[in-house]
């Protein structure tokens, strides 16, 4: 039946069952890599906040300063609608859509680390250009390689993390990605809340620059983290490949030969390939293609980044003071790591499928409600002088509702599915199609958010709120579950899959392109 189904692979008795446990040595370098999301997390959640601190506008967009400090005729919705200001948050993600191309090859080539060593190092000159940014040259070459640095980094954790994750714990383990992204947006806020606090007008300085701790982290940490053997395999180190699945299920050499004859299998299967971007588009990738282009883009369309990114600005629109809104941000930020907690446990137990549609419900929900109660008070001409201390505060709880929603469900899962169903012969550039399109919709929303605050008002809010209807109900017809299923095997999920299962029936290794 369609969409009502969760295949039951053990049942069948085919499933492959690989022994392994979930060792120390597997749990440090997954958590390690995962924290790769701190530098995203952070910057997310550092722009929003910077850009609405009065001194940060008054150096570097004085026509922003004008209409939000000194002229009160501009509709509260349309007071931040500016191209120069969109500029300078969306142009990250624009640097990391290109970037994940050139990534692309460095996952393959040289393998997982070597990217997130090159992510970190380039996040951090990117970082410390505007921590000492003096005009708005200097602020974008900055976030252009802030960018670079986060389009390295995205290509290569979710990767990391599945191939060295027992395929029963893939999906906690992945979600920590997710969490560091979560806590680097609220330590962002938390950074934020208490530099707009100094004296002298530099706090700014101090939030940009401080994205250099987590890029110093995770360039030093990823010195010293080992290869996955899937990208040993890759690099033809095989009896190395070997050593390290060994070392990392803590089985031994017989009870690993198995999985790792699957994954050599796989690799000489990927060898063979020469252009993994030919491959892809061929009949029997069709599944893994769609969801490449379809999750990532429904995780932006959900209008999450409306609240991230722009937190601080969104509170301060809807007429909240500047401390209010910062303080408002910060909660948020604490509901974010808390609700991905929830996802660390639940993904591998409860499944992806039902946590994505739980939240997606629970998105669509709060968004009408968020929408209809800021349509309530502020109307189309958005000029509202007083709110009551009632409504802030369940705008608050809805907003709060809302972020919890993502963070459990389309947050995490929207990076961990599209890690884990790819085989290696299309796996780098099919997680390069991922990034690309989530950075792509990232930018898109980025630059064109406040401008659509401006025309749409309170709209915008319900406009997300279809896509989100949409997006579920795509995910109840068209995704089956994925958890507890080894990569290697993942392609039976599609060929048992009420619509898939014609696209990839007639799969062969005689069509790879050579």
């Amino acid at each position: 039946m369609a969409g009502g189904f969760d295949i039951d692979h053990g049942s069948k008795g085919t499933m492959k069952q690989y022994p392994g446990n979930l060792t120390w040595y597997v749990k440090f370098t997954c958590i390690i890599a995962a924290l790769g999301g701190l530098i995203f997390g952070y910057d997310i959640g550092i722009s929003g906040g910077v850009t609405s601190m009065a001194p940060f506008l008054q150096r570097f967009f004085p026509s922003v300063y004008h209409k939000e400090e000194l002229d009160t005729s501009t509709n509260q919705y349309c007071k931040f609608d500016d191209l120069k200001l969109t500029m300078f948050t969306s142009s990250l993600y624009l640097a990391a859509l290109v970037a994940s191309f050139f990534a692309s090859w460095v996952t393959r080539k040289l393998g997982r680390r070597m990217s997130m060593l090159l992510g970190g190092l380039i996040f951090l000159v990117g970082a410390a250009i505007n921590a000492f940014a003096v005009n708005i040259i200097m602020l974008i070459v900055g976030r252009l390689l802030l960018g670079v640095g986060v389009g390295f980094s995205m290509q290569s954790v979710p990767l990391y993390v599945s191939e060295m994750a027992p395929y029963k714990h893939r999906g906690s383990l992945n979600v920590v990605f997710q969490l560091a992204i979560t806590i680097g947006i609220f330590a962002a806020n938390l950074i934020n809340y208490f530099t707009s606090k100094i004296k002298g007008g530099n706090g700014w300085r101090y939030s940009l620059g401080g994205a250099m701790v987590p890029a110093l982290f995770i360039f030093i940490s990823a010195s010293f983290l080992p290869n996955t053997p899937n990208s040993m395999l890759e690099k033809g180190d095989n009896d190395k490949a070997r050593a390290m699945l060994r070392h990392i299920r803590g089985v031994t050499d017989k009870e690993v030969e198995e999985e790792f004859n699957d994954i050599l299998a796989a690799s000489e299967a990927s060898k063979q390939v020469k252009n993994p971007w030919k491959n892809i588009i061929k009949r029997q990738y069709r599944p893994q293609l769609v969801m490449a282009i379809l999750i990532p883009f429904f995780q932006q369309i959900t209008g999450i980044n409306v609240v991230m990114f722009y937190a601080p600005v969104l509170f301060k629109t809807i007429g909240f003071g500047d401390n209010a809104s910062l303080g408002s941000a910060l909660i948020t930020g604490t509901v974010n790591v808390l609700a991905t907690l929830v996802s660390v446990y639940g993904t591998d137990k409860w499944g992806r499928r039902f946590l994505f549609l739980e939240g997606g419900i629970q998105l669509f929900v709060f968004q009408v409600l968020l929408g209809a109660l800021i349509g309530w008070k502020f109307g189309v001409s958005g000029n509202v002088t007083e709110l009551p201390k009632w409504y802030a505060i369940v705008v608050v709880v809805f907003i709060c509702i809302y972020v919890a929603a993502f963070a459990w469900s389309w947050g995490p899962l929207g990076w961990l599915v599209p890690s884990e169903i790819f085989p290696l012969e299309i796996r780098s550039a099919a997680q390069c199609i991922v990034v690309s399109v989530n950075m792509f919709f990232t930018f898109l929303i980025a630059q064109l958010f406040l401008t659509m605050l401006c025309h749409m008002k309170f709209g915008l809010f319900l406009f997300f709120a279809f896509f989100v209807a949409v997006m579920t109900g795509f995910i109840y017809f068209f995704l089956p579950e994925t958890k507890n299923i080894p990569i290697e095997e993942m392609s039976r999920v599609w060929r048992e899959h009420w619509f898939w299962k014609k696209y990839t029936l007639q799969e062969n290794q005689e069509g790879l392109q050579v």
